[in-house]
Formats: structure tokens, sequence, C-alpha cells
């Protein structure tokens, strides 16, 4: 039922200068995306590196993992965020 078969993960990482500062992202590699974010690769992150993986969640479709992603940037979402995974 899956869109292409690669699995995607939508992931959660946390600015080691401020802590309170997460990002929440979706990729196909969550140790390639961490080492370009650590690397200065992503504009909006930059600023705020060093990064350290605080989780992440493995999906079948990329439809899934985008709603979910989507979800975790709404206020609600960042809730919920905050309580299952710090």
């Amino acid at each position: 039922m899956g869109d292409t078969g690669t699995k995607r993960f939508v992931y959660v990482i946390r600015s080691l200068q401020q802590s309170r500062r997460p990002y929440v992202g979706l990729t196909s590699d969550v140790d390639a995306r961490l080492v370009a974010h650590n690397a200065g690769q992503n504009r909006s992150t930059a600023p705020f590196k060093p990064w350290q993986l605080v989780v992440a969640l493995q999906f079948d479709d990329e439809r899934t993992a985008t709603r979910f992603e989507q979800y975790l940037k709404t206020g609600s979402g960042r809730a919920f965020a905050k309580r299952h995974f710090e």
C-alpha cells in the first residue's frame, strides 16, 4: 500500500545551542540529514547548530509521513512532541 516502497522518516532534532529549539523534518535517510543539518546545509537550522536527534519515526508511505510531519508543526503537534519525545 506504500507509495514507492521507500521508507520515510519524520524526525525531530534539537539544537544543542538552544535546547528549546526543535526542528521537525521528513527524510528517507536520517543519518545523512542530521549530518547535513550539522554541516549548515539548511538555511533555517544553520544558525543553531549543532543538532542532535530526538526521535525518528518510520512510515511506509510518503503521504502518511507528510501528514504527520505537518501535524507536528502545529500547536497541538508541538505539544504532542513535547509530551512524548522529551
